[in-house]
């Protein structure tokens, strides 16, 4: 599968690189950012996969994620995945929260999003392996996966579905349960039809009710953040972990926002806390 690289620049003493390629899974042309950090020949490391949210791309966790410094002192390599599918013949409605930029990491049932809103298959099947065949140093035995909002939403319904593929999971503000949120409401009904029942698999609290488990999570919140009450419902994800005795940390950070400036305050955080659990 040809890569091209669109940027590659020196940071931190290792490289920021964004490549394209064409989809067999959507069907389009598909975005994503790598950084990886200063190492020694040969070296293999560990990869953390970071899901954006609502309206973005992979370019505001490249700008805004402060996430470099902290990959480059442990040796992870970075990888930031678009949000949907885009491109002429692609469906959109004009509004932020369904269509593109609004993919949901489902792979869409209904017309006419079945054909190219396949974002599960793309970042649970063909991104891992395209990046197993482009990138020599990735060590895909040792994985973790993060994301914030619509991105935290994937990043735990992934690594619920597939536990023995990552060895940690966090999440900045997710939409924890989108089975009981408008937005959430709104994308699975769109996607998947009417069935709740085929919602489940997108729903992190669904899904720990349903028997899936998780040895370790950490979840950031700001307590300032608009859509906690309404879209996030962060309490919700800390009753059904209670319910099932499934270990969470789950830290409301007083006076912060939805924004990048949270994000980018607590990913060395984040980063530190990955790096512990892939460690060699």
């Amino acid at each position: 599968m040809a890569l091209e690289k669109l940027i590659s620049s020196r940071a931190d003493g290792g490289m920021q690189e964004v490549y394209c390629h064409a989809s067999t899974s959507t069907g389009t042309d598909m975005t994503f950012s790598v950084f990886v950090p200063p190492h020694l020949p040969g070296a293999k490391l560990p990869v953390l996969w970071y899901l954006s949210g609502l309206t973005c791309t992979h370019a505001n966790v490249t700008d805004k994620g402060g996430y470099r410094a902290a990959c480059a002192e442990h040796g992870i390599i970075f990888i930031a995945p678009d949000t949907s599918p885009r491109g002429e013949g692609v469906p959109d409605v004009d509004v932020y929260d369904f269509g593109q930029g609004a993919g949901f990491y489902v792979d869409a049932t209904e017309a006419p999003w079945a054909t190219h809103f396949r974002m599960r298959t793309y970042i649970e099947t063909e991104l891992p392996a395209l990046i197993a065949e482009a990138l020599p140093m990735a060590d895909l035995s040792r994985q973790g996966i993060t994301g914030h909002s619509m991105g935290g939403h994937g990043a735990l319904t992934i690594a619920l579905r597939h536990p023995d593929r990552f060895r940690s999971v966090s999440a900045f503000a997710p939409i924890v349960s989108p089975i009981q949120c408008p937005w959430g409401q709104k994308a699975l009904s769109g996607y998947l039809g009417d069935d709740q029942a085929a919602w489940r698999g997108y729903d992190a609290c669904a899904l720990i009710a349903d028997g899936a488990r998780l040895p370790d999570l950490l979840i950031d919140q700001g307590d300032a953040d608009s859509f906690l009450d309404e879209q996030l419902k962060t309490g919700l994800l800390a009753e059904a972990c209670a319910a099932a005795d499934m270990p969470v940390t789950l830290r409301k950070q007083p006076g912060y926002d939805h924004s990048y400036f949270f994000i980018a305050t607590f990913m060395p955080d984040h980063i530190a806390w990955h790096a512990e659990r892939m460690k060699a």
